[in-house]
């Protein structure tokens, strides 16, 4: 074997390689929902979290509308904190305003 035919066997090598090298990037970027099933151990779970809709208030603050299982939560996100919606109907806060009382 002379140094031409090891040359060409080892830039034969570099394409293959790279090619499977660019397939794989190029799944990783344009198919990721492929290459999750391939990944999966073959169970479809359903998800629970789904964000339904984003509304930015100010470029630093965000309200986000989640559905989680069957209910739906709104979450302000921003400043470094977030604010999540309580459940429920909320409770009456105890002070009854009675016909003379003034706000």
């Amino acid at each position: 074997m002379n140094w031409i035919d090891l040359l060409r066997a080892v830039f034969g090598l570099a394409i293959t390689l790279g090619l499977i090298g660019l397939a794989a990037y190029a799944a990783r970027k344009y198919m990721p929902e492929v290459l999750a099933r391939l990944q999966g151990t073959g169970e479809r779970r359903e998800k629970r979290l789904r964000v339904i809709e984003t509304l930015m208030l100010d470029p630093s603050r965000r309200l986000v509308l989640v559905r989680v299982d069957d209910e739906e939560r709104l979450l302000l996100l921003g400043e470094g904190r977030e604010l999540i919606e309580p459940r429920g109907p909320s409770a009456p806060s105890g002070h009854d305003l009675h016909s003379g009382d003034m706000l």
